[in-house]
């Protein structure tokens, strides 16, 4: 089976740093896919209209590139983590995992027998990882489950002891708004938002799993692997498109004003 470039990173003591697709757009897909990403993570929870079609279409064109491809799923639901990694998905990022159970179900989804109850159809994984798929894929296919709610950050160590994750991942904005704080990249600085996300790696840590984070750019990613987070993704294609466009149209108005 295809190694997991991720999974080795990470035993080698390396953070990943990875792209977000929002669009579902194929062309811009393959552009994030050929810009050197170590991940690029198809978002169906909150991407514009990315039905299982799309996400499987955009797979597709990341697999024209040694970039891992990854899927945020719409809800801990078996029926979505299934289709994305039958679709060739090498991990799948799981949104409000709030409990113990909840992070088993979303392992045992992502799991073949005896590990968990995933069911054996691997379709487009077989072509992308390899004809002896099945037999490898729960050790290479990532399993992360967000955490981002208040009742998370208490239930923390007992989700860290679910079989079949292999670490956290941080959504900054909803875990603001559990925490009482109003959203965006200046919530990072808030005392409150800084010890809960600090918990976040030293649970992970303590139990042999891996902590990432969304962030919201460069800068934060930076500062998040130095923190001990093992990723982080710098941007959506939509919001780069649209950051691009406003900076060239504003070097135009200044110096023509």
């Amino acid at each position: 089976m295809r190694q997991n470039k991720i999974k080795a990173m990470w035993k080698a003591g390396k953070p990943a740093v990875a792209g977000w697709i929002s669009s579902g757009n194929t062309y811009i897909t393959e552009a994030m896919a050929h810009a050197g990403y170590d991940a690029l993570v198809i978002d169906m929870q909150h991407g514009m209209g990315l039905t299982m079609d799309l996400t499987a279409l955009c797979l597709q064109t990341i697999s024209t590139t040694d970039v891992v491809p990854m899927v945020r799923v719409p809800w801990n639901r078996p029926e979505y983590i299934s289709s994305a990694l039958d679709a060739g998905a090498y991990g799948v990022i799981v949104p409000l995992v709030n409990s113990y159970e909840e992070a088993v179900q979303a392992g045992r989804a992502a799991r073949y027998a005896p590990d968990g109850d995933r069911s054996s159809g691997p379709n487009r994984a077989r072509l992308y990882g390899g004809s002896d798929y099945v037999n490898c894929a729960n050790e290479e296919v990532i399993c992360l489950v967000m955490i981002e709610t208040v009742e998370a950050l208490e239930e923390l160590d007992k989700i860290a002891t679910a079989p079949g994750i292999d670490g956290f991942y941080v959504g900054p904005n909803d875990l603001a708004l559990s925490l009482g704080l109003v959203p965006g990249s200046d919530v990072a600085k808030h005392p409150r938002h800084i010890e809960a996300c600090q918990r976040v790696v030293d649970v992970a840590k303590a139990h042999g799993l891996v902590p990432c984070h969304h962030g919201s750019g460069p800068e934060e990613a930076v500062s998040r692997f130095t923190q001990g987070f093992m990723m982080c993704q710098l941007g959506s294609d939509v919001n780069m498109v649209a950051s691009t466009a406003r900076e060239a149209i504003q070097t135009v108005r200044a110096s023509a004003s």
